[in-house]
């Protein structure tokens, strides 16, 4: 029987007990959906009298449903049901609706022999008791044919209202912590204070200025060992403990070659907000600079003198206030009900043929880790999907995954092109094997068909910056989608 709560992503009120019947005989018959998120088999259940007709009551919420049946270990789909090859290959399709009772069978006028109710095969009086619904059948694309232009662009304005109206302040927690480094510290030590703390990036503090001059990200490290790699066959601590953060970033300014109009180079200012700047504001800076967090600064001189660092603001805490405001008004923003396959988001897999579209960068587990490195720092990209030779989800590789180096000093003792990835996950899953990140919840997947609203409360979780889109069973990637996706997505940039 199927579970209510978390095994269908809905609460239990408004769901509605539905029978599936696989009248074609067998020894085990099980089935799976969307309602179990194309992972969990629900074995079905033989009807008394009847030893080739197999059922099911699963308790749903009103919409649109995919199934299969699994028949002695080989996936089927029912014929006489309404079926397309969706995004899982063949499947049966349903859609729940709160009309009055009918029951739908091949005779009923105006209604195709495609049509099922739920009770139209071995009734039951007990089931019969229970609240009857009309099992509409239609095909994957009529439900999801998109919401019109002016529904998206009644969705975009209420949250750009929202984000506009609310204030950075509101994204303060009532109690917390900011690490921040002064530019004087050795780089070694830096590395080594990001990792202790578990932090991915840190605010820079210059002391002889009085001000914040920027921030030191996990991406720094990977510039860094890619660097020094270039100088000789060992990362050694001597040359880590040479390179104070002022020092480093002086060079990743001539290092990165970042020129001006008029051929000069330059070095980016901090991106920063005020306590009282919009929501709007802060996502649009995080959007516009390419960064990941902002820090939120107050002071009050008016010429900027003894500044106090805050917080750290990201889209995922942004995401976090949007969701909450409109948990009880969902409905208000036909947008989130559609799913993430019908609306243009994130990077896709390209499909055999398909011109003019990004390749998503992927790499298996057996690729050494400067190729990795590399790839982080050169397709300006935070994660990198590690897969097997069929392109199934094994793990991810992540630009903050680098701290882990800082373990017994391992930096300073291997070779990146040496090195694999899978060496390297290993490595930081020992060295956090205390913490929940690294135990099970690393690879944060969703499937095509979830909607934009469940993919969102997902990503406003701590620490969860990109969903990846695998498909059901295999975990073959298909896609990712980003905060800023979404946030770009939602704001119509």
């Amino acid at each position: 029987m199927f579970g209510s709560g978390s095994s269908t992503g809905h609460d239990n009120s408004g769901v509605i007990p539905v029978r599936f019947v696989w009248p074609y005989g067998g020894g085990e018959v099980s089935i799976f959906g969307t309602f179990t998120r194309w992972i969990d088999l629900l074995p079905m259940s033989l009807v008394e009298g009847s030893p080739n007709v197999f059922q099911i009551v699963v308790s749903l919420v009103p919409g649109l449903h995919q199934f299969k049946f699994r028949v002695d270990g080989q996936w089927r789909v029912d014929d006489q049901l309404s079926f397309v090859d969706g995004p899982y290959g063949v499947v049966n399709t349903v859609v729940l609706t709160r009309d009055p009772p009918q029951i739908l069978n091949s005779e009923t006028p105006g209604r195709s022999n495609m049509e099922l109710d739920d009770v139209s095969v071995c009734p039951d009086i007990e089931l019969l008791k229970a609240e009857l619904v009309t099992l509409l059948v239609r095909t994957f694309q009529e439900v999801i044919q998109g919401i019109s232009a002016t529904e998206l662009e009644v969705s975009r304005h209420r949250i750009s209202a929202f984000l506009s109206t609310h204030t950075a302040y509101e994204l303060l927690p009532e109690s917390g912590k900011v690490i921040a480094l002064d530019v004087t510290l050795p780089v070694k030590q830096a590395f080594h204070i990001l990792y202790e703390q578990g932090i991915p990036m840190a605010p820079l503090w210059d002391f002889c200025k009085g001000q914040f001059v920027g921030v030191l990200t996990a991406l720094d490290f990977i510039l860094i060992l890619r660097e020094l790699g270039t100088h000789g066959s060992n990362l050694t601590e001597e040359e880590l403990e040479t390179h104070t953060i002022s020092a480093w970033k002086e060079g990743k300014m001539h290092l990165n070659r970042q020129i001006d109009g008029s051929g000069r180079a330059y070095s980016k200012h901090l991106i920063h907000a005020g306590p009282y700047d919009s929501m709007k504001d802060v996502s649009l800076k995080i959007l516009q600079n390419s960064v990941s967090t902002v820090p939120i600064i107050h002071s009050a001189s008016q010429d900027g003198s003894f500044p106090q660092l805050l917080h750290l603001a990201s889209l995922s805490g942004i995401l976090k206030c949007i969701c909450r405001y409109f948990r009880h008004s969902a409905g208000s923003l036909p947008v989130l009900q559609q799913p993430i396959c019908s609306i243009p988001l994130g990077t896709w897999v390209p499909k055999i043929g398909e011109p003019n579209r990004r390749p998503l960068a992927m790499l298996r587990p057996n690729a050494s880790l400067g190729a990795a490195l590399s790839l982080l720092a050169q397709a300006n990209v935070s994660s990198i999907p590690i897969v097997n030779d069929n392109d199934s989800l094994l793990d991810v590789y992540s630009r903050s995954d680098i701290t882990a180096l800082a373990k017994d000093k391992a930096y300073a003792q291997i070779h990146l092109d040496e090195i694999s990835i899978h060496q390297a996950l290993q490595l930081g899953q020992n060295a956090n094997s205390s913490n929940a990140f690294y135990n099970g919840q690393r690879c944060q997947m969703c499937l095509r068909t979830d909607s934009l609203h469940k993919v969102m409360e997902r990503l406003a979780n701590p620490g969860v910056r990109r969903l990846l889109i695998v498909e059901a069973g295999s975990k073959r990637v298909e896609g990712v989608i980003s905060l800023s996706d979404v946030f770009r997505f939602l704001l119509g940039i």
